[in-house]
């Protein structure tokens, strides 16, 4: 089974994940930040992703600690359930419409860190999300995945609330078809290096 645990403690957060790769989108998210947790709730439905997610941290102070390390956490996540990366697909990407919104999400598990991101906001907040730590969120999960990631808005639409959502639901279908097996590569490594 592709799975791992991970946890992370600093003196700003307490984060704990656990993945199950190849699951049935079973999760059980728990967050201090509302809008995150129902974005993270959409991406592991929409991923078929078992997660399991707790998080702590200084919210009296600022999201930022808590956003930022829970994207290094899930990032972690998946590159320790992914492993070598035998016979999976690698390069993914998922468009997907929210209501007037269309987002595009795309994915190369290379071992590589790239990160591309467009979108822009009118709201300072959605929820109790800043918008502006969209991009700190993905950019940490990309590091620590060590991916290329690109996130753009085709048709950015007039709703933040759809921006974001559009851009969650494409993020877990382009990972999970990026992180699933591909039958005709019989357990080889998808790359003319011999390693991701």
């Amino acid at each position: 089974m592709r799975s791992s645990i991970i946890e992370r403690k600093t003196n700003e957060t307490e984060i704990r994940v656990k993945l199950n790769l190849d699951g049935s989108g079973l999760r059980n998210i728990n967050v201090p930040i509302g809008f995150l947790s129902h974005m993270l709730d959409l991406f592991a439905k929409h991923g078929s992703f078992d997660l399991e997610l707790d998080a702590k941290g200084d919210t009296w102070i600022d999201e930022h600690h808590t956003i930022e390390d829970t994207g290094i956490v899930i990032g972690q996540a998946f590159r320790e359930a992914v492993g070598a990366k035998n016979g999976i697909k690698r390069f993914a990407a998922a468009i997907i419409p929210m209501d007037e919104v269309l987002a595009l999400v795309s994915i190369d598990l290379s071992g590589r860190y790239a990160f591309n991101f467009t979108p822009s906001f009118s709201r300072e907040k959605v929820g109790d999300f800043p918008t502006e730590l969209m991009q700190d969120f993905f950019d940490a999960f990309a590091q620590n995945l060590q991916c290329s990631l690109h996130i753009i808005l085709l048709s950015p639409g007039r709703n933040d609330h759809h921006r974001i959502e559009a851009i969650f639901k494409a993020f877990g279908r382009a990972l999970r078809e990026a992180c699933s097996i591909d039958e005709t590569l019989k357990d080889a490594i998808p790359s003319t290096k011999g390693i991701l």
